[in-house]
Formats: C-alpha cells, sequence, structure tokens
C-alpha cells in the first residue's frame, strides 16, 4: 500500500481500535509458487499492549503461506466505501473511495500445543460472547477427543509486526463542509449509505478540529 504522510496512521491505540474492530484478516504470503493468501479471523494478544496479533490456520494454509518460515503480510480491512463528486458540491472532482486499512508484516512465531489451544479457546469466547446464550469450545457436545483434532488440524501464531503501514484516507484534504457534506450523504442511506465509514470519519475530524483548537 502506497503511503501518503496526510493519511498516514501512527498512533498504536487507533491502530489497535481499527484490528479490535475488524478481525478477519487476509495473510498474504509470497512462496516459489508465488503469492498466496488466505482468511482467517486474528485478534490482538491479550498479554500485549502492541500490536502483536495470535491467529490460527488450517493445516494446508500453513502448508502453502510457510507459517515461521518467512514473511507475512496481515491485512486489515476498516470501513470503506465509494465517495460521489456530487458530494463536494460544485467544484473540479472525480470519484473516490475512502477507506481504513492496517497492513502488519513480520514473520511469525508458531505456537505450541498449549498456546494454540488458548489462541482457539479466546478465539471462540471472543465471537461467542457478543450472542445472549454463548458456547464455549469446551462445552458439550464437544469432548476432549474432539478438541484435540481440531487442535491437529491447526496451526497457531503469533506476529509481532517488524513492518507496519497504516491508512486513513478519509477526506482529510477536503475543508471542513465537504467533509460534512459527504458524511452526511454516507449516513443518509441510499444506494452508497455506509454508516460505519461515516462515523469513522466523524471521529478522525473531530480529532483533527480538536487538535486546531
Amino acid at each position: 500500500m502506497r503511503q501518503n504522510p496526510s493519511f498516514a496512521m501512527t498512533d498504536v491505540t487507533e491502530l489497535r481500535r481499527v484490528i479490535a474492530r475488524n478481525p478477519w484478516a487476509t495473510i498474504v504470503s509470497g512462496g516459489e509458487e508465488g503469492l498466496v493468501a488466505s482468511h482467517y479471523p486474528v485478534l490482538l494478544d491479550p498479554a500485549r499492549d502492541d500490536l502483536t496479533v495470535v491467529g490460527h490456520v488450517g493445516k494446508p494454509d500453513d502448508r502453502i503461506l510457510g507459517l515461521g518460515e518467512r514473511e507475512l503480510m496481515l491485512v486489515f480491512q476498516g470501513p470503506h466505501g465509494y465517495v460521489s463528486p456530487n458530494w463536494y458540491g460544485d467544484v473540479k472532482a472525480v470519484p473516490t473511495w475512502n477507506y481504513v486499512a492496517v497492513h502488519l508484516s513480520g514473520v511469525p512465531e508458531v505456537l505450541s500445543t498449549e498456546e494454540n489451544l488458548k489462541v482457539l479457546d479466546d478465539l471462540v469466547r471472543h465471537f461467542e460472547s457478543r450472542l445472549p446464550k454463548p458456547r464455549s469450545m469446551w462445552e458439550a457436545p464437544n469432548d476432549e477427543a474432539y478438541i484435540s483434532a481440531l487442535e491437529f488440524g491447526t496451526a497457531g501464531f503469533r506476529l509481532t509486526p517488524t513492518r507496519v503501514v497504516a491508512k486513513r484516507k478519509l477526506s482529510q484534504n477536503r475543508p471542513d463542509n465537504v467533509v460534512e457534506a459527504v458524511i452526511a450523504e454516507l449516513e443518509a442511506g441510499g444506494e452508497y449509505g455506509q454508516p460505519e465509514l461515516a462515523a469513522e470519519m466523524r471521529r478522525a475530524h473531530q480529532a483533527r478540529v480538536a487538535a486546531r483548537g
């Protein structure tokens, strides 16, 4: 992802927020047969306060990704959406796409059986906790044999990135009135309504306004 200084995200707290809210990651690796990509949920490591993440892949994906053998890139895609030039008012403009994205790169550590089981358990608890009747990984009818087979078919990993590229392209290069107009269009629904992107734009815009005093 080409970086643009005016759109760069560098604050670790903000990066962690984006990752936590968008855990469905694209895992990219370059092997002997070219680029490959897999898609898995990935969580921030609960034992760390940096950008270290943990997750798992199936054993077939482990082989094509080369887990622990070479650098991987994890791509987290935040809110995104189309922006019409009509929303800018009567000025010269072309269509664009606003978005938030975080790329973490590094060589991951392959986890032990015990660590992998904890990551699998944490993943289940993380997503099940939102439900009225959450079901844990160890809950019946699952039994120890089933959980062992599940773990055997996966490879857990921990990645502390050695390279981070993050971008928040949210019309920061436009006047305040244009930013507000784009937010209003995204909030209004319609063909290109995108309330999550509108909320992300409003959050970033309010922070910029506050920083200006």
